[in-house]
């Protein structure tokens, strides 16, 4: 894969501004050079990575919210078919990110795409319960997205989503070992990479695999960030399907977390 005219162009005009964003799509730009030299075997067959092909909203998405040094990470694993997918926004599902965030833009294709899951960007008729959750509470806790982004930030640790022949999810779990090794290495240098530029003190992995995933990285960097987690959405998880939001809103509680939303 390679960079294209719009993803380049796009910093380009930018470059001479020093801010978060700057920065912050730096490094996802050098991660998508990496990533693209990567060749996954079975049971990968499809390989999307909407920082490619949906940059223009995800772009967007992150001139609009950090453009400022934010205090608290969010972190998602990676993808979802009908949320980054097809947005280009961590947890991006279409309703959330296009009426609540606010975000919209030009979305093209993934390289080879699967007949059974078709980029449609904004006009995906699907909606990713995990993303509908994830920004539906923080909608109920901060009214506005942007006293959400004033001190927080949402970001995902593998910008890639993975299928099988059948068009399955993967997550990076399901890899064979050697792949799964040096895809997470590469993403393990680019959080550590994001966490400085943004200035985070605290990053909140959304699920087990974040949290594990942003100790490991950060621990080796030897810094000082702390690292803790709450419940990820998904569906699969027999947990979330049992009141989710409000199990969370404890979680952000304790971590002391809510006062930074208003």
């Amino acid at each position: 894969m390679i960079l294209s005219q719009a993803q380049s162009g796009a910093y380009a005009s930018n470059s001479d501004e020093e801010n978060p964003a700057d920065d912050f799509l730096q490094v996802e730009l050098e991660l998508n050079l990496k990533l693209g030299n990567l060749v996954f075997q079975d049971p990968v067959k499809y390989v999307y990575n909407p920082l490619l092909y949906a940059w223009d909203p995800h772009e967007r998405f992150v001139r609009t919210y950090c453009q400022s040094k934010k205090e608290v990470l969010f972190l998602g694993m990676n993808p979802g078919p009908y949320g980054m997918a097809q947005t280009g926004v961590p947890f991006g599902e279409v309703k959330h990110v296009r009426d609540w965030l606010q975000i919209e833009g030009h979305v093209y294709k993934p390289e080879i795409e699967h007949p059974k899951r078709p980029i449609r960007g904004f006009e995906c008729p699907h909606s990713e319960v995990s993303g509908a959750r994830f920004w539906g509470l923080i909608k109920s806790l901060c009214g506005q997205p942007e006293h959400f982004f004033q001190h927080c930030y949402v970001h995902n640790h593998c910008p890639l989503i993975f299928m099988n022949q059948a068009g399955k999810n993967l997550t990076p779990m399901d890899l064979p070992k050697a792949q799964r090794d040096v895809l997470l290495d590469i993403c393990d240098e680019a959080l550590c990479q994001a966490v400085k530029a943004l200035g985070v003190k605290l990053v909140v992995g959304v699920g087990k695999f974040s949290e594990q995933r942003a100790r490991k990285a950060l621990a080796g960097e030897g810094s000082d960030v702390t690292v803790t987690g709450i419940m990820h959405p998904s569906p699969r998880n027999p947990q979330a399907n049992k009141g989710w939001d409000s199990l969370v809103r404890t979680q952000l509680q304790d971590l002391g977390v809510l006062s930074l939303f208003v």
